[in-house]
């Protein structure tokens, strides 16, 4: 074994040692355009476990390079050597009464923190568009701003204090006393020379001023040299030298940060100008006014979006020439957004538009309008060719320049052959993004790109004198031109500062400052195709934080990186690797299938399509015949099913449920259900309403011995709101093939699929041309059915039906809770998430909803089958579910059975409280 892996062995669990060569090609991956694969990735989890990977990579002289979540633009996350990835131990959040501060791992992600201050008005300062899936340590270590955020409330701004461990493995917390003495003793030189520097720079007026003039706009090229300028304790230069030092100086394992006010207020405009230089000129103006955002979008921008459903539909008929600004202002009270309002359309006056400015105020409008100014870069990764790249560049110009500079980036791409590149940005502080598509696959292409950015940099540096990287940080992208941007004295200066905190180069070397002029075209990342569904993936792991087995196996990213690499291979001709093998569990077996990976996939990629895809490739002739057969005698399987679990509750009660759960596998659950049985039709009158129950409520019956099955109970509840429920012919016999089509049998689950339809178009009949509404009982078949069925039929998945039809009908009694609710995977897909917590609303006085729970992982039968998904997936429940919450909803019936055999508590479908919420006999009593 390797020595390197030996040691790393001795100081982490095997599980934190990651070697395969599947895995280490799935981190070898960031957003960006590069690609290294690192020798062996080390998860930590602690901060001794950093000091102590930190000495055994120098012992065995290796590099290391921090990565959070690998959402990085400019390839600061990627290595050949030891990738060090943040772990779960490092996803803190203490916030301070009041909510003025907020003390944070690395390892948590932006969203998530804002969402846990949003109750108290308040979120961090930074916000890129990344948040809900980058991590605080790289938007520290990056210094990344965002749309609203501007330069004065990015993490230098707001930085209260910090933790860190240096090169040589000292830890320094600067909020504590004695942490700060004992460092001023132990590394007293290091000290004495950043106050030196600092004492230097201060006194030098020409550089002095030169450092606070590159700050005025964003900036994040090169080490944040204003930290010399900006403070004269050497302890708050540190700190303020960490924030943007992507991990070359040291690893901040804690940082707290100065909150801002989240206003509660907001309204926004899109502006139509027939030139940028309008634009520009309205920009100048409104940077006066109260204005939270301006985001400025070129005329191809537009274009590239312009039919979003919403929009205006002048948008189609703008000339080349022409440009919009989407504005937003933002105030606590309704009178000082109105005031606001009128502030910044009085700035516009006198500025030619294409038509008059307006403000919305409808949530709606106003995010739909954000919706498409974050879906412009995604729009040209969707539309690009096959085994291309979309690149997205970033710099900032001075912002009474920002009409010209954009001019020419425009004439600029067209001269180079980018003709379907555009631009937008945040124009209040000058920062222009410009996307591109870009083949790497021939030398021609990449002498291309080179000679591009060459003029890029001349344009932006010598022409204007902004920034070359404005918010992504500089990364490997543009560490050959810093000394271009800054000057040979102030490079000097940050080569100074690299010395003096990793004199061994040990941390994230060839990142940030890089004499190869050429490193920004090697270790160019491969995108080949490989999968129609998938190949519009930009890698830029989004995905993630929704994703299951993210963190258990491989996330959906790294699932198509990793099938890239394996189709290249194939293609090449070159043999079946251990890789591929691993594919099998890691890629495909683990993977639930759920397509949450699709609701925050800026291109709507449903990974789950490739793995069932990928699923069918591989069945065999005996798995056909099997599908086959379930196809045509579901009613056979149904009451097999339902012989199997009468057995195993006669094995539980023998030897017990955990040793049945051992000797399956994992199979059989704690609070594993009854067997369950079809319901009986209802003979009484009603307004007619067809109820298919779904196959898992039919085969997985109560909870305990004595309760009502899940159908029963929604007969019970169809009834009590006046409701006659029809029940279609031959219902226990079918199914609507969720089960088979997420093994790949996808003609055997259509033909099931079509059989169901059948039965409803009989039972729906009104006969007079219409046809009743149809209610399913389990998320996940009613969407698949929503899908699949007759045009003519309206599906209602019960909690639809309940919040529109029942609790009109209804008298509810609430309980006093707390009851925990699990939104599933297929509510979130079609966001009606929002009807089913008004339904528990309406029962419940104290709902709980754990945080940092999507799916669950049960994943249809992946909870039986490969039990530690489900596992995984509900990681974070425990900690999240007050100990006086004693049972739980949800809307389908395997999600409820994982939650029940995870949490200890029963889950059942949301169907049974509003049941119990509306009986007569409750009502009466209360």
């Amino acid at each position: 074994m390797n020595p390197l892996i030996q040691a790393l062995s001795r100081i982490l669990p095997a599980r934190q040692v990651i070697t395969d060569d599947l895995r280490r090609l799935a981190y070898g991956t960031d957003a960006s355009f590069y690609r290294m694969t690192p020798e062996v990735v080390a998860v930590v989890e602690s901060e001794e476990e950093v000091r102590s990977l930190l000495q055994t990579a120098q012992a065995h002289a290796r590099t290391v390079t921090f990565r959070a979540a690998g959402t990085s633009l400019s390839g600061q996350a990627v290595t050949d050597s030891v990738l060090a990835l943040i772990g779960e131990g490092f996803a803190g959040c203490e916030i301070a009464p009041g909510a003025g501060t907020v003390r944070l791992g690395p390892g948590i992600t932006g969203g998530e923190v804002n969402a846990r201050l949003a109750p108290h008005g308040r979120k961090i300062g930074p916000d890129p568009a990344s948040i809900n899936a980058c991590k605080i340590g790289g938007i520290a270590a990056n210094n990344a701003s965002g749309m609203c955020c501007g330069t004065a409330q990015n993490s230098y701004r707001t930085l209260a204090g910090m933790r860190v461990t240096l090169a040589d493995g000292t830890l320094l917390d600067t909020e504590d006393a004695a942490s700060v003495a004992a460092f001023r003793k132990s590394h007293a030189a290091l000290l004495t020379e950043l106050a030196q520097l600092g004492a230097a720079t201060r006194a030098d007026e020409k550089l002095a001023a030169r450092i606070r003039h590159k700050y005025k706009i964003k900036n994040t090229t090169g080490y944040s040299l204003n930290a010399l300028v900006d403070f004269e304790d050497p302890i708050d230069i540190l700190a303020h030298l960490m924030i943007g030092s992507e991990g070359t100086l040291g690893f901040i394992s804690r940082i707290t940060l100065n909150t801002v006010p989240e206003a509660t207020n907001k309204a926004s405009a899109l502006v139509f100008f027939p030139t940028i230089e309008a634009a520009c000129q309205a920009v100048i103006r409104l940077k006066q006014e109260s204005v939270s955002a301006v985001e400025l979008l070129d005329r191809p921008a537009l274009r590239s979006v312009e039919n979003k459903p919403g929009l205006p539909a002048v948008i189609r008929s703008l000339d080349s020439d022409a440009a919009a600004l989407l504005i937003e202002v933002r105030a606590d009270t309704v009178p000082v957004l109105q005031q606001r309002i009128d502030a910044a359309l009085a700035a516009m006056t006198g500025i030619d538009t294409i038509g008059a400015p307006a403000f919305s105020t409808d949530p709606a409008t106003c995010d739909m309008y954000w919706k498409v100014r974050k879906g412009t870069f995604p729009s040209v990764g969707a539309v690009r060719r096959a085994g291309t790249t979309v690149i997205i560049e970033d710099v900032a110009f001075p912002v009474e320049s920002l009409a010209a500079a954009t001019v020419d980036l425009q004439a600029l791409m067209r001269r180079h052959g980018y003709s379907e590149g555009i631009i937008f940005g945040h124009a209040l502080e000058g920062n222009l993004h410009f996307v591109f598509t870009q083949d790497f696959s021939d030398q021609a292409e990449v002498d291309r790109y080179a000679r591009f950015m060459d003029d890029v940099c001349e344009l932006v540096v010598d022409k204007y004198d902004g920034s070359l990287k404005a918010e992504h940080g500089t990364g490997r992208n543009m560490a050959p031109f810093v000394e271009k941007e800054w000057g040979k004295q102030a490079t000097d200066l940050m080569r100074r500062i690299k010395q003096l905190f990793d004199p061994q180069n040990l941390l994230n070397p060839g990142v940030i400052l890089n004499d190869d002029a050429q490193a920004h075209l090697k270790h160019l990342k491969p995108m080949p195709a490989a999968e129609d569904i998938v190949d519009r993936c930009i890698e830029c792991g989004f995905c993630e934080p929704v994703c299951p087995s993210h963190r258990l196996t491989l996330s959906p990213r790294q699932r198509i990186v990793s099938w890239r690499d394996l189709s290249q291979r194939a293609a090449a001709g070159e043999h079946a690797t251990q890789a591929e093998a691993d594919f099998a569990y890691l890629g495909l077996d683990t993977c639930a299938g759920c397509g949450m990976c699709s609701t925050a996939c800026p291109v709507g990629i449903d990974t789950g399509e490739l793995t069932r895809l990928l699923r069918g490739r591989k069945l065999g002739a005996t798995s056909r015949k099997v599908g086959e057969w379930t196809s045509h005698h579901f009613g056979s399987v149904t009451a097999l099913s339902r012989l199997g679990l009468r057995a195993g509750q006669v094995a539980s009660g023998i030897v017990g449920a955990p040793f049945l759960g051992h000797a399956t596998g994992g199979m059989w659950k704690r609070g594993m259900p009854q067997a369950g049985k079809a319901p009986n039709p209802y003979r009484g009158t009603g307004d007619p309403v067809v109820y298919f129950p779904a196959c898992g409520g039919r085969i997985f019956g109560a909870n305990s011995t004595g309760e009502a099955t899940q159908p029963e109970v929604i007969m019970e509840l169809l009834v009590r709101a006046g409701y006659a429920p029809r029940l279609p012919e031959g219902f226990d016999s079918l199914c609507c093939g969720q089960a088979l089509a997420s093994k790949g049998m996808s003609r055997e689950a259509d033909d099931m699929a079509s059989a169901v339809t059948k039965a409803l178009l009989k039972a729906a009949d009104d006969g007079q041309g219409g046809f009743y509404p149809i209610i399913m009982d389990a998320s996940a078949c009613s969407v698949r059915m929503q899908k699949q069925l007759d045009a003519r039929l309206k599906l209602y998945d019960f909690h639809e039906f309940a919040h529109d039809a029942l609790l009109p009908r209804l008298r509810i009694t609430r309980k006093p809770g707390p009851i925990a609710l699990h939104i599933n995977c297929s509510v979130r897909r079609t966001a009606s998430d929002a009807k089913l917590r008004r339904v528990i609303e309406a029962c419940v006085e104290q709902v709980v909803e754990p945080a940092g729970v999507t799916c669950c992982g049960f994943g249809g039968d992946r909870g039986f089958v490969v039990p530690e998904l489900n596992a995984h997936a509900l990681r974070k429940i425990h900690d999240a579910l007050p100990s006086n919450c004693c049972e739980g909803v949800s809307t389908n019936r395997t999600c409820e059975i994982g939650l029940t055999a995870e949490t200890g508590r029963p889950y059942r479908s949301i169907a049974y409280l509003l049941e119990e919420c509306s009986r007569e006999e409750v009502a009466m009593h209360c």
